[in-house]
C-alpha cells in the first residue's frame, strides 16, 4: 500500500464519520417521549413533588431520589409545563457588567437571560451572543432553591428585589444583587448574586434565617432547564456535542445526551467535588457547589419536551434563630481553557478533545505560545503546522523515500500489469518478486504516516473546539477562522495541493479502480472543505504544501544520487 492512498482514505473516513455524527445528531431517531402528568396551574404547583406523599416518613428530612423511579422524589423540585412556555414570570432585574448582560427573574430568583457582551453573533452582526433565554423556542435557564416540608422558597417562589437595574461602574470590581423571600411563619431567605469584573463566574449565596420555634430541615438544589435546540449557524458538516455533562470523583467528565436524560441514573451516593453543566459549541454553563458540600445528581425530561440537569445537596438542619449560608458558583460563558481551570480542575474537560486530549492540550498550549508573539491565530496555525512538520521530518523522509523508490519502479510495474493483464494472482507474485529483487518494501512508508495521524487528528479537534478562533481574523478576506471561507479560495487551493501530491506519487502498482477513486478525491475533498471552518482548511493547506515541498526535495535528491551512481 502506498502512502498517499492511505492518507486520503483515512482522511475520507474521518470526514465521513463526522458527517454521519452530524446527521444523526440533527435528523437521527429520537426516543419516544415519556408520558407526563397533566400540567398544573401556577397556583397549584407544590413546593415538593406529589410523589413525596408516597415516600414520606416521620422524619422531617426529604426523601432520597433513589426511592422512586427516575429520581422524581422529594429532594428534586416539581415542574410545571407553564415554565416551558415561559408563562411563569415575575419582575425582571437586569445586571450589566463588562462581560455579561443578565436578566434575573424575581420568580425563583432564576437567571433567565444571558448575553455575552464580548462575543458578537458574527463578524457582520455586533449583537451580543445570547447564551440563555426563556423564550419558548430557546428555553434555557438556571435555577436554584430549597426543598423542604417546612416553609422554603423553590424556583416558583416570589422574591423581592431592591432595584430593577444594576450596573458595574468604572473602578468597581464587584457587584452584589440581593433578592429576599420571607414566609409568614418567619423563615427568611436572602439570595445574593455577586458579579465580578473580568469574570464569567458568578458567586451565589443563599442565607436562610430560621425564625421558627423549631428546627428547619431541608436541602438546597441547583439545576438547569432547557429545550433541545442547536446553534442556527452550526454547519451540518461539523459535529460538536450539545447536551449535558457532569463531573464526579469516579468520573471526572461524563457527557449526557438529551436522549439519555430521562433514563440516566446518577450515582446513588452523595458525592463532593462535583459539578453539572450544559455544553454547546464554544460555550458552557455550569453549576459548581461548595466543594465540601455533598450532592446527588439528577436528570429528567418533562413536558415540552424540556430537560433538567441538576444536583440536590444532603439535607441540613437549622436551629431556631440561627442562620445557614449555602454557597455555590455559576459559570456562564465561553469555553476558555484558562478560565475554566480557575473555576474547577476538571471543568477544562468541557473543551472536549475526546480521546485525543492527551495530545490536544499540549498542541493548544503551543498554539497559544505562537499567538502570544504573532497576535494572529492564522499565523499561529501556520507556525504550529510547520513545527509539527519539522518534528516528523525524519519519519516523513522515510515515507517519501519509499514513495520515490516506488516511483522509480513505475515503468517495470506498468510492464508487469500489461504482461499479466487480469491474472491478479500471477501479477501479485511477479510484483512481490520485483520488490524482493529491488530490495523495496512497499509498506515501509506506511508506518511513519500512521504515527503522525493521531497528532493530525488532535490538532483537528484543537482547531474545532477552540473558542479563541471564533471571529478571529487572519488576512485579507478571512475575517473569521471559525467559519467557512466566503470566497472558497482556501478549499480550492487545498484541492489543488492534493492534486499535486497525487502527481508526485506512483500509481502504476495500484489497482485501476483505486486509481480512479484517487482522481476524484481532490474534488470530493474540495467540496467537503468548502464548508469547513477556514482555520481547519488553512491547516490542511499548509500541511499539504509543506509535504509537497519535502517530497519534491527528496525525489530530486534521490534522482541526482541515482544519476551520479549510474
Amino acid at each position: 500500500m502506498e502512502n498517499q492512498r492511505l492518507i486520503l482514505f483515512l482522511a475520507l473516513a474521518m470526514v465521513t464519520l463526522l458527517l454521519w455524527e452530524a446527521w444523526q445528531s440533527d435528523y437521527g431517531p429520537r426516543p419516544t417521549p415519556v408520558a407526563q402528568a397533566p400540567a398544573q396551574s401556577d397556583a397549584d404547583v407544590p413546593a415538593v413533588p406529589s410523589q413525596a406523599d408516597t415516600v414520606a416518613t416521620d422524619s422531617s428530612e426529604p426523601a432520597s431520589p433513589g426511592d422512586v423511579p427516575h429520581q422524581a422524589a422529594a429532594d428534586v423540585p416539581a415542574e410545571s409545563v407553564k415554565e416551558a412556555e415561559g408563562v411563569v414570570r415575575g419582575e425582571r432585574v437586569r445586571v450589566i457588567t463588562d462581560l455579561l448582560d443578565v436578566i434575573i427573574d424575581t420568580t425563583g430568583g432564576d437567571v433567565r437571560k444571558v448575553r455575552l457582551l464580548k462575543y458578537p453573533l458574527s463578524v457582520d452582526d455586533p449583537t451580543p451572543f445570547t447564551l440563555m433565554s426563556d423564550t419558548p423556542e430557546r428555553f434555557y435557564v438556571a435555577q436554584s432553591g430549597f426543598v423542604s416540608r417546612q416553609p422554603a422558597p423553590d424556583h416558583y417562589a416570589r422574591f423581592q428585589a431592591e432595584a430593577s437595574t444594576y450596573t458595574l461602574g468604572e473602578g468597581q470590581d464587584s457587584l452584589q444583587v440581593p433578592l429576599t423571600w420571607t414566609s409568614p411563619e418567619g423563615v427568611k431567605v436572602t439570595k445574593v448574586y455577586t458579579f465580578h469584573r473580568g469574570r464569567y463566574l458568578i458567586d451565589l449565596e443563599h442565607r436562610l434565617e430560621n425564625g421558627l420555634d423549631q428546627p428547619w430541615a431541608g436541602r438546597i438544589y441547583r439545576q438547569f432547564q432547557r429545550n433541545e435546540f442547536s446553534d442556527p449557524n452550526k454547519s451540518a458538516f461539523i459535529y460538536t456535542f450539545t447536551g449535558g455533562a457532569v463531573s464526579t470523583p469516579d468520573k471526572p467528565y461524563e457527557k449526557i445526551g438529551f436522549d439519555e436524560m430521562d433514563n440516566w441514573r446518577s450515582p446513588q451516593e452523595l458525592a463532593q467535588g462535583v459539578w453539572v453543566a450544559f455544553l454547546q459549541h464554544y460555550f458552557v454553563t455550569a453549576w459548581i457547589p461548595d466543594q465540601n458540600e455533598a450532592e446527588r445528581l439528577y436528570t429528567r425530561q418533562v413536558n415540552g419536551p424540556r430537560y433538567i440537569l441538576g444536583m440536590a445537596a444532603a439535607p441540613v438542619e437549622v436551629a431556631p434563630g440561627e442562620t445557614a449560608t449555602f454557597r455555590s458558583q455559576l459559570y456562564l460563558g465561553p469555553k476558555e481553557h484558562d478560565r475554566l481551570v480557575e473555576v474547577h480542575p476538571t471543568l477544562k474537560l468541557t473543551v472536549d478533545y475526546g480521546v485525543m486530549t492527551f495530545l490536544a492540550e499540549p498542541l493548544f498550549w503551543l498554539l497559544k505560545q505562537f499567538h502570544s508573539f504573532t497576535g494572529n491565530w492564522g499565523w499561529s496555525i501556520i507556525l504550529l503546522t510547520l513545527l509539527i512538520k519539522l518534528a516528523f521530518y525524519k519519519l516523513s523522509e522515510a515515507s517519501y523515500r519509499s514513495m520515490a523508490n516506488m516511483r522509480r519502479l513505475t515503468p517495470k510495474l506498468q510492464a508487469l500489469r500489461e504482461r499479466y493483464g487480469e491474472d491478479r494472482q500471477r501479477l501479485s507474485q511477479a510484483m512481490m518478486e520485483l520488490y524482493r529483487r529491488e530490495k523495496i518494501n512497499p509498506l515501509s512508508g506506511c508506518w511513519p504516516i500512521l504515527v503522525q495521524i493521531p497528532v493530525f487528528l488532535a490538532l483537528y479537534w484543537v482547531l474545532l473546539e477552540s473558542v479563541e478562533l471564533r471571529m478571529a481574523p487572519w488576512i485579507l478576506w478571512i475575517h473569521d477562522l471559525s467559519t467557512k471561507d466566503p470566497y472558497y479560495v482556501l478549499p480550492i487551493l487545498m484541492g489543488l495541493s492534493m492534486y499535486v501530491q497525487q502527481k508526485l506519487n506512483p500509481t502504476a502498482g495500484m489497482d485501476p479502480t483505486h486509481q480512479k477513486v484517487l482522481q476524484f478525491l481532490p474534488i470530493i475533498f474540495t467540496l467537503f472543505f468548502a464548508f469547513f471552518p477556514s482555520g481547519l482548511v488553512l491547516y490542511w493547506l499548509v500541511n499539504n504544501t509543506l509535504s509537497i515541498a519535502q517530497q519534491w526535495y527528496i525525489i530530486r535528491k534521490l534522482e541526482k544520487a541515482s544519476t551520479k551512481s549510474g
